[in-house]
């Protein structure tokens, strides 16, 4: 779906492009109802098709809904306009960790922003939200130097009752439409690429996938 300025979802106008991704495309858009400036993200309908696709697009809603957090993107709305899904969240204005980090990144800066993400991610693991995909692009840097994790659109809601050691490799959870495993290669635990269950372990295995990658070079 590509949608120009002035078109609308229900009760948002677009206002251009941010970005897009595997779980869908990203809109600056304004709420005209409070005239309040935010983040649109829109599945586009090809990907509704896909199993599991509209189920995990709601599912992100819910999850980082529940979060209230200032290191956590927050998230206002979820909706649907004639069969097209789309979450309203707060709009941050900065870049991502990813271009941040290609502009240059000294170790003070780096370990505050680790700070924020591990409070972050402390936060949702409290309430009992696998982030599962952290990475540099997930993360946005405010103008004001904060560090605020976005996307949880393939977060797993751990049931407290769960034993990890009982699921098996038929964890929906675990797995994509297409049977595959979920996350960032890179940033990747061992036992979500192989598809094993998995809990807030495989977010610290990505935070320090990430701070190590960025420390290593400098320290070097």
């Amino acid at each position: 779906m590509n949608l120009g300025p002035r078109a609308r979802l229900g009760p948002y106008e677009i206002m251009l492009p941010l970005g897009a991704g595997g779980m869908g495309e990203v809109y600056k858009a304004r709420d005209t109802r409070l005239d309040r400036v935010l983040a649109l993200k829109i599945l586009p309908p090809a990907a509704a098709l896909k199993s599991g696709s509209e189920r995990r697009f709601i599912q992100e809603a819910r999850a980082a809904s529940s979060l209230n957090h200032p290191n956590i993107v927050h998230i206002y709305d979820v909706g649907e306009e004639n069969g097209t899904h789309f979450i309203a969240m707060e709009y941050v204005a900065g870049v991502t960790l990813q271009k941040k980090i290609g502009r240059g990144l000294g170790l003070s800066e780096l370990l505050n922003y680790a700070i924020d993400m591990a409070s972050a991610l402390a936060r949702a693991h409290a309430a009992g939200i696998v982030h599962r995909d952290l990475k540099p692009s997930n993360v946005m840097i405010t103008t004001e130097g904060v560090a605020k994790i976005l996307d949880f659109g393939v977060a797993k809601l751990l049931d407290p009752a769960d034993d990890p050691e009982t699921l098996t490799q038929t964890d929906v959870a675990c797995k994509t439409g297409e049977n595959l495993p979920v996350g960032s290669v890179a940033y990747m635990s061992p036992e979500q690429a192989e598809c094993r269950a998995i809990d807030a372990r495989s977010d610290i295995f990505a935070f320090g996938a990430v701070v190590y990658e960025r420390v290593n070079p400098i320290l070097s």
